[in-house]
């Protein structure tokens, strides 16, 4: 008798935090204290683990949701909330069609009454299905990017959920996009893995930072070959004015110097406030006001020109992707790679990016975010856009070394990964020390804390 498929049969969560809020790392307008943190997910399968030293094992796929410290609480719940659906499913059709799991999950009738398609529960679905893509791309003994840049057009269609969006973009248009975007492949995926994909940095821009602090680690940025930096805006008006001309004094005049508002501004205040910022040739404005205001996002952008507007980090789906686009709202637009579903509806993004021909730049940064959203940027470079002309994928130098397959940066660039899978195995002594409440780190904080004198 042939041998039984294998099963997912361990769905493993974990609520694991890092204290980056001591030293102010990841601190904006928005957010003054984050702890980066990962709602971390493991499926396990009864599968041999095959997969190459480094790569996480073949036989489980590592996923999860970004959040800066207590959202996990509601984070690793939600993911919970869709462990039915997953346990015991066959692994090899589960490999061969992400995108049926996608269907499934998205329309639980009773959590999509929490969305649909959006917030804390959308996340948790991406979660899931980023482990399945990890999972899938170790089978195959491929990186991520490589897999979805090796298949066909017509497979990669059939991934993407065009509910919604068909009067922006058809299987029909996608299809011929995909097509297109095949030719001449091979010598951009040789040219991926000879020089890799350009990056920017936002590691010396924190808002908590000093002058003297931003401005030395703006000059090793140049250095180190990176042509952009990104700074921090949106809290006291006179500071950003001060911040910015000492960042743009660092760098000089040849290197791009954009900034991030963090959601902070209503649209007068962010068209004013950007206005004055002028003076210092920021190349966009990142996530001026609402990420959900369509409207104010296009007469912002009508109003800063020159000055790119740039936003999409914290868009909830693809339809909101659309009605940007569809809008003129953005001159730039940037994924995540755990905010909205997962693989497939990135996969939906990218495509809709390349139909209304708006570069994409990828947010990263937290902890795993670079890990991740690489994959999607080289294989929308290799296979869809076929292009890096005005794109980047932002570059943090936080936590890399937790993972198993960190991200490498040379001159600038992202190196592209080879280790199959999703580069999202984080090493388990790293979960296991920084799991809170129990793990190692925090137990003793704790306890310190506890000791300490009142």
């Amino acid at each position: 008798m042939p041998a039984a498929s294998p099963r997912i049969t361990g769905f493993e969560t974990h609520d694991v935090r890092f204290p980056t809020s001591g030293q102010l790392d990841g601190s904006d307008a928005m957010n003054p204290d984050p702890d980066y943190s990962a709602a971390y997910l493991i499926l396990r399968t009864d599968a041999d683990g095959d997969a190459p030293e480094g790569a996480g094992g073949a036989a489980e796929g590592h996923g999860f949701v970004f959040t800066i410290g207590r959202g996990n609480d509601v984070q690793v719940a939600a993911i919970e909330a869709l462990r039915h659906h997953v346990l015991g499913l066959p692994v090899d059709d589960l490999c061969a069609d992400p995108g049926k799991l996608a269907r499934t999950l998205a329309d639980d009738s009773q959590l999509r009454w929490l969305g649909p398609e959006k917030g804390v529960m959308h996340m948790a679905v991406g979660a899931v299905l980023n482990a399945v893509w990890d999972l899938a791309a170790k089978r195959a003994r491929k990186p991520l990017w490589k897999l979805l840049a090796d298949a066909s057009p017509e497979w990669l269609v059939s991934q993407v959920d065009f509910r919604y969006l068909t009067d922006a973009l058809t299987p029909d248009e996608a299809l011929a996009l995909l097509r297109r975007g095949r030719r001449d492949r091979e010598r951009r995926e040789a040219a991926l893995l000879e020089r890799g994909y350009p990056a920017y940095t936002t590691s010396p821009g924190w808002l908590g930072y000093s002058d003297e602090k931003l401005a030395r680690l703006a000059r090793e940025a140049v250095a180190e070959g990176f042509t952009q930096i990104k700074l921090k805006v949106g809290a006291d008006p006179a500071d950003d004015v001060r911040r910015c001309r000492t960042a743009r004094a660092a760098i000089g005049d040849g290197v791009r110097l954009a900034v991030d508002a963090n959601q902070r501004w209503d649209v007068a205040e962010a068209v004013a406030r950007t206005r004055v910022l002028a003076e210092f040739d920021p190349y966009w404005i990142e996530e001026p006001t609402s990420p959900d205001d369509v409207l104010g996002h296009a007469a912002i952008r009508a109003a800063v020109a020159p000055v790119r507007v740039a936003t999409g980090e914290h868009a909830h789906n693809r339809v909101v992707v659309k009605q940007l686009l569809r809008a003129g709202a953005i001159d730039v637009l940037q994924i995540d790679a755990t905010r909205v579903g997962g693989v497939n509806e990135n996969l939906a993004i990218l495509l809709l990016a390349a139909r209304f021909g708006v570069p994409v730049c990828p947010h990263a940064g937290g902890v795993g975010l670079c890990e991740l959203v690489q994959h999607l940027a080289m294989f929308d470079y290799v296979a869809l856009s076929g292009t890096t002309e005005d794109r980047a994928i932002e570059y943090v130098d936080h936590l890399h070394e937790h993972f198993l397959d960190p991200v490498v940066i040379r001159r600038g660039h992202y190196a592209a990964p080879t280790a199959p899978g999703f580069s999202a195995a984080m090493r388990r002594e790293s979960i296991a020390r920084h799991t809170f409440p129990h793990g190692e780190y925090w137990a003793a904080r704790r306890a310190a804390d506890e000791e300490a004198p009142a």
